[in-house]
């Protein structure tokens, strides 16, 4: 898979009628300003129709549930890092080689994951085996394993990307609670690795 085909996945969604943009966007500021103040376990979705002026069932018919709207709020943010990794500067962007782009992935997706660890957590964990199915976790998935394969062509790329990115699962992050930089350290360390070690026996 090229940069051109993880392009398409973090393509944009279809444009929307004026008045569902405006409800959406009055919905997620809404959302937002709640989260920031109360933290995301102490919000309703209740609230969050009164804090925006709609209608109960306008925002259930919109996002369905609370993990709907973290992974609508989080939809904006990753986008900067979406574009980062396609078409940024080195080194996210194309122009590095594959090894620094992909430890550049991870540090940058740790801080990410830092910043915005309960929104992630409630998109990641509203259902069993949630994670995988995220949009944005199949386009992350999808930029490390093209870089392994570039990196480390002898290696099962797609099962390794998955275990790089298992220690930046949210739930994971939230039990251990180690400081930010021990964990993005940790993840580095382990790309590395990855990239370096040998993997196979005599």
């Amino acid at each position: 898979m090229s940069d051109d085909e993880l392009m398409r996945i973090g393509a944009k969604p279809p444009k929307e009628r004026a008045d569902a943009a405006r409800n959406r966007g009055k919905i997620l500021t809404a959302a937002a300003s709640l989260f920031d103040r109360h933290g995301v376990a102490g919000v309703s979705m209740d609230q969050i129709a009164t804090e925006a002026g709609v209608g109960k069932g306008t925002l259930f018919r919109r996002f369905g549930d609370k993990s709907g709207l973290a992974a609508a709020l989080l939809d904006g943010r990753e986008r900067e890092l979406q574009q980062a990794i396609l078409s940024g500067e080195p080194p996210l962007g194309p122009d590095a080689p594959a090894d620094v782009r992909l430890t550049a992935f991870i540090e940058a997706y740790a801080a990410f994951l830092d910043a915005n660890v309960d929104l992630i957590h409630l998109s990641e964990t509203a259902s069993p085996g949630a994670r995988y199915r995220i949009g944005s976790y199949q386009l992350w998935h999808r930029h490390v394993t093209i870089l392994l394969a570039k990196a480390r062509p002898d290696l099962d790329t797609d099962y390794l990307a998955h275990a790089i990115l298992a220690p930046l699962a949210a739930d994971l992050r939230k039990a251990l609670d180690y400081p930010p930089q021990r964990a993005a350290a940790g993840a580095v360390a382990l790309t590395r690795l990855v990239l370096t070690g040998v993997t196979s026996g005599p």
